[in-house]
């Protein structure tokens, strides 16, 4: 630029210069000239290197990483189904009457459902009253004819013979008494089954077969569903299994005592049920066709909020993490490479740290791999930050951080959905 300008700068013109010994001592002024151009470049250059490679100190706030035992939750999709399901079917021939409840009605035990045409048991049942009547009678000559032979026997003035036909023919009447006594308890049964109750409380489902149609027995007429409790099942891959069983041999994960996990539902509207449930069944073994094993829990449904059938997220507590790195969300960049954060190095500089996230706990990231306890994060001024830039450090506690949020979120308008978190492509080393 120094060229530039002296270039453009206004000389005399040949014809106007002077003679031979002028014109060596103007090229040598000139050459001087130069000279000092040259020189004050070089100058400023080296000024411009110096101050680029001592930046300033950038201000950044840090957080002192501690190992803490942080609660563990496995998230699962589970699916209602009703502790006891029973199908209602009719147990004799006869034509439906009558449908008694309403489809999807909340029925109690006990209730009537249906109503068979109960007439021909009726006179089925009379029948079989009227042969034990009889069988009755039978028996009582048989018993009459029985005392009077005996003594005749015994004086030798009836035959053994007539004797034992006599105490044959009681034996007989009597074994008719109690085969009549059967058919009349059995055509009380068919008259019974006439009337098709419930065997249990729950909700009902739609009828199968509608009123004047012929059944036969076992025919499917509908279902009553118990409510309470309510079973919830999921299922768990093998490839998570055996993760969590690894974590807990490295001492990663701690499980409750006695397995005893609390189950959280959360419905379909994000609303969390009131009751938490316990796990009451895993399977032995794994679905070969899915490559998971099924795991049941047990929930309380007193009011019915439940209902078989329902797609809910199931939360299992209790687990925890001993030793857990937890980092604010904030200080968590994603870059080309993955998460990344800044830490400040024994010499006062900023450096590039990549990260594995875990799960969100609170407002702060779980982090698996990148970090240990007793390094310092920088948790507010990493925008700015390039790998080596020297920092100036103010270190915050995490009680600082966690009612900087809580202001931050009473002064700020809510969301229902958090706002994502902007982008940052780690700084290549200069």
């Amino acid at each position: 630029m120094r060229l530039f300008l002296f270039r453009n700068a206004q000389l005399p013109h040949v014809s106007s210069l002077p003679h031979a010994g002028a014109s060596r001592r103007f090229a040598a002024l000139l050459t001087l000239c130069f000279s000092l151009l040259w020189l004050t470049g070089c100058d400023g250059d080296k000024t411009a290197a110096e101050s680029g490679a001592a930046p300033a100190a950038m201000p950044v706030k840090t957080l002192r990483l501690q190992g803490q035992e942080v609660p563990e939750d496995f998230s699962f999709v589970g699916l209602t189904k009703s502790s006891q399901q029973v199908n209602i079917v009719s147990r004799v021939n006869g034509f439906l009457d009558k449908q008694v409840y309403q489809d999807g009605a909340m029925v109690k035990q006990g209730q009537t459902l249906f109503l068979v045409d109960a007439k021909p048991f009726q006179a089925q049942l009379q029948a079989a009253q009227a042969a034990l009547s009889q069988q009755k009678a039978n028996l009582l000559v048989a018993q009459q004819n029985l005392r009077r032979i005996k003594p005749l026997a015994a004086q030798n003035a009836a035959s053994q013979k007539d004797l034992d036909q006599a105490i044959g023919q009681e034996k007989s009447a009597q074994a008719q008494v109690e085969m009549a006594k059967a058919q009349v308890v059995q055509a009380q049964l068919n008259l019974g089954y006439a009337t098709i109750k419930s065997p249990l409380a729950g909700i009902s489902g739609e009828a199968l077969i509608d009123e004047g149609t012929y059944v036969t027995a076992s025919d499917k007429l509908t279902y009553v569903a118990a409510l309470s409790p309510m079973w919830v099942n999921f299922s768990i891959s093998e490839a998570q299994s055996l993760k969590r069983d690894e974590m807990m041999r490295q001492g990663l994960l701690r499980y409750p005592g006695d397995s005893k996990f609390d189950v959280q539902l959360t419905l379909s509207d994000n609303s969390v049920y009131p009751e938490n449930g316990r796990i009451t069944f895993a399977n032995a073994e794994y679905d070969s066709k899915t490559g998971t094993f099924l795991v049941r829990a047990s929930f309380e449904n007193a009011d019915g909020k439940l209902r078989p059938g329902q797609f809910v997220r199931v939360t299992v507590k209790g687990a925890v993490r001993p030793n857990a790195i937890l980092v604010p969300q904030s200080a968590v960049m994603q870059g080309a490479n993955g998460h990344f954060v800044w830490v400040v190095n024994k010499d006062n500089k900023a450096e590039y740290r990549a990260v594995t996230v875990g799960s969100y706990v609170g407002h702060d990231w779980l982090i698996e791999q990148g970090l240990q306890p007793g390094e310092q994060v920088v948790v507010e001024g990493g925008m700015m930050l390039r790998p080596d830039t020297p920092v100036v450090a103010t270190e915050v506690s995490a009680t600082d951080l966690k009612a900087a949020d809580a202001a931050s979120a009473g002064t700020s308008k809510p969301e229902s959905v958090p706002a994502p978190k902007p982008e940052q492509k780690p700084a290549q080393a200069q």
